[in-house]
């Protein structure tokens, strides 16, 4: 072969190759171009304010008023209903919000509207349970005269009479008997005149067997005829006060009656509303539960049984007045016997 056609030939080689070079390069390049926007593209999604109208529907804007006026049409609640929050939700809810505390009511259910405490052991537990334990007795006598009548001593005659008679009446007409009644059969004379001492509670055959006796005696005697009368013990309850009206201690017998507190005192013929004793400040009330204090409802938070049960033991801001039974003089115990301030 010639030098010529030899240098022909590897001209020839050189050209194709070049021109497969060429070709390759452009298909490699080509293909990062494309990827590069596949890539771009992808990366446009998670762009804020990316322009894909062409591939997806556009972002969808709402407000929960217009979420709910929706619903609200859909229910016929008409275009302008309001819709609030409940503050106390179904317990078919899941909250985790704290259970709200019970609030103690603002009127209590006692007289005056107060609440009550079963007060710590004391002079006035001795001496109520004296009268309790006479009473037993005394219904044994009256039971026995129910019997004999003529074996029955004229007191205690006297007595099941005005018990009798409290019977054959109703409602508040019974209370006003029973009122009326004792007032007239019992003569008002002090303790220190009768008996040479501060304050005796005498049991109703004791005091109709002189016919006198003090404000104790006449609640004690009611108490007892609207008992045997018929009266639920429930419903009545021996109440100490302190008449700041003529500055003494006095006690007169409280009767529930449609809803609210009737006093049956004995310096008045008439019922009084227990509302109506504004001259009143309540200390003790005392039933066949015991002796109890008032105390105003300042609690927010209402008492479990057991603590109302138990002796009270709040400290208080004030003195606490005590009863004394005394006509003259109120006696005042300091923050250290841990009473309930009474009213």
């Amino acid at each position: 072969m010639t030098p010529r056609l030899k240098a022909r030939r590897l001209r020839s080689f050189a050209l194709a190759a070049g021109i497969i070079c060429s070709i390759s390069t452009a298909a490699t390049y080509g293909s990062l171009a494309a990827d590069q926007t596949s890539v771009a593209d992808e990366n446009r999604d998670f762009m804020p304010g990316a322009d894909r109208s062409s591939m997806r529907p556009p972002a969808t804007f709402f407000s929960i008023n217009a979420v709910l006026a929706k619903l609200d049409g859909q229910r016929a609640r008409g275009a302008d209903s309001v819709r609030l929050a409940s503050l106390n939700p179904s317990p078919n809810v899941a909250t985790d919000a704290p259970p709200l505390a019970p609030v103690a009511p603002q009127v209590g259910s006692e007289p005056f509207g107060l609440f009550t405490f079963r007060a710590p052991e004391g002079l006035l537990w001795r001496k109520w349970r004296g009268i309790e334990a006479a009473m037993v007795r005394e219904r044994a006598v009256l039971e026995q005269c129910r019997t004999d009548a003529a074996a029955c001593p004229s007191n205690a005659a006297q007595f099941l009479r005005l018990i009798n008679t409290v019977k054959s009446k109703a409602g508040r007409t019974r209370l006003e008997e029973a009122n009326r009644a004792v007032n007239m059969a019992i003569r008002y004379v002090n303790d220190y005149a009768q008996h040479g001492e501060a304050d005796r509670w005498t049991a109703p055959l004791g005091t109709f067997a002189t016919a006198r006796g003090d404000c104790e005696d006449y609640a004690i005697a009611k108490y007892m005829a609207l008992t045997e009368a018929g009266i639920s013990r429930d419903e009545l309850q021996i109440v100490l006060v302190r008449d700041r009206a003529v500055r003494q201690d006095h006690a007169v017998l409280a009767a529930r009656h449609d809803g609210g507190w009737l006093l049956l005192d004995n310096r008045f013929s008439q019922l009084i509303e227990d509302s109506d004793a504004s001259s009143f400040m309540p200390l003790f009330a005392i039933n066949h539960d015991g002796v109890h204090l008032f105390a105003a409802p300042y609690a927010r938070r209402m008492l479990t049984d057991e603590q109302s049960l138990a002796a009270p033991a709040a400290s208080i801001e004030a003195e606490a007045s005590v009863w004394t039974g005394l006509d003259s003089h109120i006696v005042i115990l300091s923050e250290a016997a841990g009473l309930f301030l009474p009213l």
